[in-house]
Order: C-alpha cells, then structure tokens, then sequence
C-alpha cells in the first residue's frame, strides 16, 4: 500500500474462508495448502492487513465436542459477516464457505470468490470477483486488481 492508503486499507480485516471437510462424510479434511499460499500473497499484496484463518485458529476442529464445535461454527461466521474482505477458496461445493460468504455479502462486505463453480448460485450471486485458479488470483492481487477492487467497494462509504 502506498502513503496515500485509505483507512481500510490501514485497518483491513480479512477472513480466509475455504473448503476445509467439504462433501468429505467421515473425519477428514482436504488439503489446506491453498491456505498458506494466499497468505503469503496478501502479506505481499496488503501488508498491513490482518488474516484471520479458521484452520490456524481451529487445528483440531473435528474432534470437537457437539457443543464446542456448535459454538466455534457460530462463532466463524459471526467472525465471517465482520470482517472487510473475505477470500473464499471453493474448488468444490463447502456448505460452511457458502454460510461464510452470505453472512460476509448479506453484511456489505467484499467477496472474492476463488473457484471453478463460476455458475454455482453461491458463488455466482454473492461475490464481487470470481478467479477460477490460486494462480488466476494471484495475478489479479499481484497487478493491483485487489486493491482497486478493495477502493471501489470501501470509497462509497468514506463519502
């Protein structure tokens, strides 16, 4: 970001949501490489941004109790609807990803959707951007795309 950063731009709040068990029926989850990578791009591309990250914040998730796991699930999404950006991985169908983008896009925030489903009504209707690859994304934050996207959207409210 640049001296002329916008208070966004110097208070950004992004929730890295994604695939994390999936359609997957018993107790594993997919891999969750996708999620350093773009971590490392927005330390890249919006420094000053703070990640938060369900996986990093929740390891063990799926040994959770009944009621732990209701409370930590409510809690991701209170924590998705307040954030600035949310960054959704979707290289398939995630019915905790779609539930984190509404309550971000129900609530005015930004979403980026990363996913092939660009036809998927979850995707297709509630993001502001859809790249259909990591790599697509990558090019899109690394040319300027993401934060004139972020501008666009947060300029309206400075007004």
């Amino acid at each position: 970001m640049n001296d002329e950063q916008t208070e966004w731009g110097k208070h950004l709040k992004v929730f890295l949501a994604g695939i994390i068990q999936g359609s997957i029926a018993d107790e594993r989850i997919h891999q969750q490489d996708y999620r350093s990578r773009l971590k490392q791009l927005l330390r890249d591309t919006l420094p000053d941004a703070e990640v938060f990250c369900p996986i990093e914040n929740h390891p063990n998730s799926l040994g959770y109790s009944f009621t732990k796991g209701r409370d930590v699930f409510m809690f991701l999404m209170r924590k998705a609807a307040e954030t600035d950006l949310l960054l959704a991985f979707v290289p398939e169908a995630s019915m905790g990803t779609a539930i984190e983008i509404w309550e971000a896009f129900n609530r005015g925030k930004l979403v980026i959707a990363i996913s092939p489903l660009k036809t998927n009504w979850a995707v297709k209707f509630l993001s502001h951007k859809i790249c259909a690859t990591l790599e697509e994304f990558e090019e899109f934050a690394r040319s300027g795309g993401l934060e004139e996207l972020l501008s666009a959207h947060y300029a309206p409210l400075a007004s």
